[in-house]
């Protein structure tokens, strides 16, 4: 193995790091935000997460997200084993445009969940769906490109 096989697999470990480093992060932010946010502040437990039905929908709609993670993980794992065009990869990444798909169709119903809702403040869950759907869409148009890419490469 030369210096570029070792370096790239040092940098696919890297990435897979930082891959496990944001879902744990991402996770934890799940858990902890509803406990600070503000009308949640002096709930129960009990209220607040059997209670708010959008907090259970965010839950349900981080599902995407994560296996999107998994599946980037697994891509990294099979660049590390130099496996950098293979049918698994170009699965991986069709996974992946899914899961951004999904995400952008969660976003979207989420916005409309918001102006439902009577409030005051609605701007700030406005631009936090926009971001994810921005976003998603940047995800969806690399994963194609790359999957793109790797089919034209095997074929």
């Amino acid at each position: 193995m030369g210096y570029n096989g070792g370096m790239q697999k040092n940098s696919a470990i890297f990435i897979q790091g930082v891959f496990m480093f944001v879902a744990i992060g991402a996770f934890a932010f799940l858990l902890w935000e509803p406990h600070i946010e503000g009308r949640n502040a002096e709930a129960t437990f009990f209220e607040i997460y059997f209670k708010d039905p959008f907090l259970a929908y965010a839950y349900i709609a981080s599902t995407p997200f994560f296996i999107a993670l998994y599946q980037a993980f697994k891509i990294f794992g099979y660049i590390r084993q130099s496996q950098m065009f293979s049918r698994e990869i170009i699965t991986a990444l069709r996974v992946i445009r899914y899961c951004a798909l999904v995400m952008i169709g969660f976003a979207i119903i989420g916005e409309v969940f918001i102006f439902q809702m009577e409030s005051d403040d609605r701007a700030g869950g406005v631009f936090m769906g926009l971001i994810v759907i921005l976003g998603s869409l940047v995800v969806f148009a690399t994963a194609a490109m790359l999957e793109r890419r790797a089919n034209d490469l095997l074929t």
